[in-house]
């Protein structure tokens, strides 16, 4: 069986090995690359507004990178930062914060869900102001969560998402490599590479039987929408993280009942 490994291609590596290892044929078809925003004079003065700030929340290891590049240029230190607590979205997240010696919390399921439901936002009634390093358009729904609970938001947009090009060209050499009768299974980390794959799908069409890996419950829902405009019933299958044991633990479950 193949799997679409689409996440970025300093991440890919280590989930395609474990998938080769469990006897997959692993594609990798990025479906996002991240590319930094300059460091404006806006972005500067959410810098000295971070004394103000309890919480931290950052999205991926990219919006670490530049965060703490762009808090340097700022003219600012780690030890003037000593009083917030921080959120990672994930494992890859918290290591790359641990680089900069920051313990982070990180939610079981890697997603806005997972990290509202961390006892650190959903049980502390006195927070009033968070920061979110993150990508333009990204995390929308859990700001929005927070802002109706009063909280009010400082949002570092660090940078921006796309397709890459190279992914755009492989993807009709991808589908002339598979058989029709053979599931392909697909990885669907978040809302931005879904949309960036259905771009890819309406301008290459083709009859494979996908299975949707997808994370988290919003993600999964916003997929089971989807299959009414795409005029027929995918596969679905919903991970709790982005783990290697995690899919391939998810995929043996669905291979055995199908």
């Amino acid at each position: 069986m193949r799997f679409i490994n689409t996440r970025p291609q300093d991440r890919a590596d280590r989930l395609t090995q474990a998938m080769q290892d469990a006897g997959y044929q692993v594609e990798h078809l990025p479906l996002l690359e991240l590319i930094a925003v300059p460091l404006s004079e806006e972005l500067q003065q959410l810098y000295q507004q971070l004394d103000q700030v309890q919480v931290i929340v950052v999205v991926s290891p990219t919006a670490v990178d530049i965060g703490m590049k762009y808090l340097v240029k700022s003219g600012l230190n780690l030890h003037q930062l000593a009083h917030i607590r921080w959120i990672a979205v994930g494992q890859a997240t918290a290591k790359a914060l641990a680089q900069f010696g920051i313990q982070s919390d990180v939610p079981e399921v890697e997603s806005s869900e997972g990290m509202l439901d961390l006892p650190l936002l959903k049980q502390q009634s006195d927070l009033q102001k968070i920061a979110f390093w993150r990508g333009l358009g990204g995390r929308q729904f859990m700001m929005q969560q927070l802002q109706q609970q009063g909280v009010k938001i400082a949002n570092f947009v660090l940078y921006h998402r796309q397709c890459p090009q190279q992914s755009v060209f492989e993807f009709p050499r991808l589908l002339e490599k598979m058989e029709l009768d053979q599931p392909v299974a697909v990885l669907i980390s978040s809302e931005a590479s879904w949309k960036n794959w259905l771009q890819l799908c309406a301008q290459n069409p083709c009859k494979q039987k996908w299975v949707y890996l997808v994370l988290g419950e919003r993600l999964t829902a916003i997929l089971n929408q989807a299959q009414h405009s795409l005029g027929n019933t995918i596969n679905i299958i919903q991970l709790e993280n982005l783990s290697a044991s995690e899919i391939i633990q998810r995929m043996s479950d669905w291979r055995g009942a199908v």
